[in-house]
């Protein structure tokens, strides 16, 4: 009779150490039996072998369950068993209208960045509006609204109080200054 069968045996008799015995003995095979269970999934699976393994383990001797095992085979298979019913009931959870079962999925790899490839240096870009803030308020806080906050324009006009108008040519001012006080 094998170490773990013994232990087995000792958790079906009542002994409360016998399962601080076990976990040691079998860990790194329930990973195996758990990694091989995962490589099935699909792409983007959240469920990882550790997670599996310590759920599988708690549902197999845990204090509610009152199992018994013949043998470390059958201990296995019983193992195996708990992770499929894990990976089933994440797979069902999952397709749920709770965890947005009903929304597609959508590859963000084709989307193009906000700033395309433009290098702006910071500090030197906060340094010149400082000084527009000086020069005209309005102006500065209209940058700010459009570049830092992503606002559109009329979403920043409509912010500022002012007209799409009086919005366009305060944008176009303070570009060009801008532009000019970067070295653009």
């Amino acid at each position: 009779m094998t170490d773990v069968t013994q232990i087995l045996n000792a958790i079906q008799q009542g002994d409360p150490s016998a399962s601080d015995q076990l976990l040691p003995l079998v860990y790194e095979e329930l990973r195996v039996l758990a990694r091989q269970r995962l490589t099935n999934e699909k792409p983007g699976q959240t469920l990882q072998a550790t997670a599996l393994v310590h759920e599988a383990y708690l549902r197999l001797v845990g204090k509610e369950n009152d199992a018994s095992w013949d043998n470390r085979g059958h201990f296995f298979a019983a193992a195996a068993e708990a992770m499929r019913r894990i990976v089933i009931e994440i797979a069902r959870q999952k397709k749920g209208p709770k965890r947005g079962g009903h929304l597609q999925r959508v590859s963000l790899t084709g989307i193009e960045p906000a700033i395309n490839g433009i290098d702006i240096d910071m500090l030197g870009l906060d340094e010149a509006l400082q000084e527009l803030e000086k020069q005209d308020e309005r102006q500065a806080l209209l940058v700010k609204l459009r570049f830092f906050a992503g606002l559109s324009h009329a979403e920043a006009a409509d912010a500022l109080g002012v007209s799409t108008s009086t919005a366009d040519n305060d944008w176009a001012y303070a570009k060009t200054w801008l532009r000019v006080q970067l070295g653009g």
